[in-house]
């Protein structure tokens, strides 16, 4: 017997993990997911995908504004 033939089909393609947050973000999480009318796991689910598929944008968004911030700081720095 296989785990194929033991698991219902519409599992085969998803993967389940626990998620263990602090009471603080796990309110944050309510509060957002009430709000948006959406489950809590759908919530989850959208920032983790935002965050794993924007992160070079992110990466020169940081960039950018700690040049902008700490130009003074950086020229000085490069001398």
């Amino acid at each position: 017997m296989t785990a194929a033939s033991v698991v219902p089909t519409r599992y085969h393609h998803l993967m389940a993990m626990n998620l263990r947050l602090s009471e603080s973000e796990t309110d944050a999480l309510r509060a957002r997911a009430q709000q948006e009318g959406r489950s809590m796991q759908e919530v989850a689910r959208s920032a983790i995908s935002q965050y794993v598929s924007d992160r070079s944008g992110r990466l020169h968004s940081a960039i950018d504004l700690v040049r902008v911030e700490d130009d003074e700081l950086l020229d000085r720095l490069s001398k």
